[in-house]
């Protein structure tokens, strides 16, 4: 089962890459369907006729049947990009049921085994939201990329052999806090992605052409990027205070205290702060989108610090990284 696992991660991530692949061709063709409704540019009949007759330019039939075709291979390399990503998903969760069925527990018990399931999450995430909202699709760019990335990183670098868990960490809230934590994650993770996207896209609405914002021409509207980013952030927001809060509950029964200053609670109380401050700033009219859409950034940054930084660089009671 363990080698299944790894076997399945691998294909997981070839699938993830040909879902890139293909929303990057997507992207570079345009916006398929303005594309194949304007007007063709491609001009024929230009001359001079008799004194005082006037010929007018007529659109070449050629122009308008390529940009049908343009638009063609547009939409099939965003039906072949969502399809992988569905492809990738299946081979993901299978990696995660197979790791955990060789492991008998929940496959969460490490750093290698925590990113496999947040990047799931965030995929799984990012299906529900295509599902509802396929206008966004273009958005699945920058996801597959970070999927790419993440998941590679956690196969090359993060993998750990199975282990059975350390015993702090054999209870039955090992399921509770562990699991909230998590979804949480992975849901703030699928929500980074439009707020990055947002950011890029505001600027290329208010007429900045230099990069980055040159990346969004083609990205769904500012708008609905920012409702993305505020909804996902509202959903997350309570399932992680209650993830703290189980925490602290098995903190208690575990060491006799819900609360140390671990260098892991103390971050996560730092990310706590820095969404709670997103979610009032986006609530306070008075507050500038971009300027609380930033704070939803930093606050992924406090929980990638969470998650890497303090794993590898701190000793605390959290101290399960699993790697050298």
């Amino acid at each position: 089962m363990s080698a299944l696992s790894d076997q399945l991660v691998s294909f997981a991530i070839l699938a993830y890459l040909v879902a890139m692949i293909s929303h990057a061709v997507e992207y570079a063709l345009g916006n398929a369907r303005t594309r194949a409704a304007a007007p063709a540019r491609e001009l024929v009949g230009a001359g001079v006729g008799a004194p005082g007759e006037v010929v007018a330019k007529v659109p070449a039939a050629g122009g308008t049947a390529a940009a049908e075709r343009t638009a063609a291979r547009a939409r099939l390399a965003g039906r072949i990009a969502v399809g992988a990503t569905a492809v990738a998903a299946l081979l993901h969760l299978g990696a995660l049921v197979t790791r955990g069925l060789a492991a008998d527990r929940m496959p969460w018990g490490n750093m290698y085994e925590f990113v496999l399931t947040v990047s799931f999450i965030a995929t799984a995430g990012w299906l529900a939201v295509l599902w509802k909202r396929p206008p966004l699709r273009r958005l699945g760019l920058f996801l597959t990329l970070v999927m790419v990335l993440l998941v590679a990183t956690a196969e090359l670098v993060l993998y750990t052999p199975i282990v059975p868990l350390v015993p702090a960490l054999n209870s039955y809230w090992f399921v509770v806090h562990v699991s909230t934590i998590v979804f949480s994650s992975g849901v703030f993770l699928l929500g980074v992605v439009p707020a990055v996207a947002y950011l890029m896209r505001a600027g290329w609405e208010q007429g900045r052409r230099s990069f980055p914002y040159t990346l969004a021409r083609r990205m769904p509207a500012a708008a609905a990027l920012e409702r993305l980013t505020f909804v996902l952030h509202a959903f997350s927001f309570p399932i992680f205070t209650f993830a703290v809060i189980a925490g602290a509950i098995w903190a208690e029964a575990a060491w006799g205290r819900p609360w140390g200053w671990d260098p892991k609670e103390t971050w996560a109380f730092i990310s706590w702060v820095v969404y709670a401050g997103y979610l009032h700033a986006r609530a306070t009219p008075s507050v500038k989108r971009n300027v609380a859409t930033w704070l939803a950034v930093l606050g992924f940054l406090t929980v990638l610090m969470n998650l890497f930084g303090v794993n590898i660089f701190f000793e605390g009671l959290h101290s399960y990284a699993g790697i050298d």
